[in-house]
């Protein structure tokens, strides 16, 4: 029984490699849904979490000519990784949900669509990630590998996404050129918390990756603290 469930899992590894990428994103995505006092549509909550799925083939091309052109070049070529990945996880959302303000009609809609895309970004990035393992058999990496990215990758890309919506809730009542000056605002803090993230976890040692995964709870602690103060922001008093 076991050696054909692994049979079945090193002839299709797509399908377990989705599981373990899908799950970790689904405990998130209930967590943040909570938060949310008026849950949004789950029509459009499937389609900004596709559709941040669907960033993912867009970005890996993208990366792939950066590191073409840029592989000696360490700290450009993490910065325009990462800048890659927070803008497209930023444009599908915004067509998809964001820009529709029948859809996002209050300030905290704009976090959570964005939050629900990164989700789904991460999604596919840790499916693509865990394949090799899962089809060389070496299940031990799939769970070691795994569970760093459940803390690591899938709270990096929350928090990133997190503080371009924060910042754009901000400016949910303001005017469009405001709005404009918010979320690029909002792009250049996800794109260098992104960045120095992946530079730390390259260049540091074992015993630096308690102080790295630490300094992104801490910011996903201040997310969650922004996050109810958007919920509390109205027209009237800005």
């Amino acid at each position: 029984m076991i050696d054909t469930i692994l049979d079945l899992t090193q002839k299709y590894p797509f399908v377990l490699a989705f599981i373990l990428g899908l799950l970790p994103a689904l405990i998130w995505l209930w967590f943040w849904l909570k938060e949310d006092i008026h849950p949004e549509p789950a029509k459009m909550i499937t389609l900004s979490f596709l559709g941040g799925m669907a960033a993912v083939l867009f970005v890996l091309p993208l990366q792939t000519i950066v590191y073409h052109y840029f592989k000696n070049q360490e700290f450009l070529s993490f910065a325009l990784w990462s800048s890659i990945e927070e803008i497209l996880k930023f444009v599908f959302v915004y067509f998809i949900a964001i820009k529709n303000k029948k859809v996002a009609e209050e300030p905290v809609d704009d976090i959570i669509y964005l939050i629900v895309s990164a989700l789904g970004f991460v999604t596919f990035e840790n499916t693509l990630f865990l394949m090799p393992a899962i089809s060389g058999g070496d299940f031990f990496n799939v769970i070691v590998h795994g569970n760093l990215r459940f803390v690591g990758a899938s709270l990096l890309h929350i928090m990133s996404s997190g503080a371009v919506g924060i910042s754009l809730a901000l400016a949910f009542y303001k005017t469009e050129k405001q709005k404009v000056q918010h979320i690029i605002s909002g792009l250049i803090i996800a794109i260098v918390l992104h960045t120095a993230f992946n530079l730390f976890i390259i260049n540091g040692v074992e015993k630096n990756l308690l102080l790295i995964f630490g300094t992104v709870w801490i910011g996903i602690v201040v997310l969650l603290l922004m996050f109810e103060k958007v919920k509390h922001i109205k027209k009237d008093i800005l």
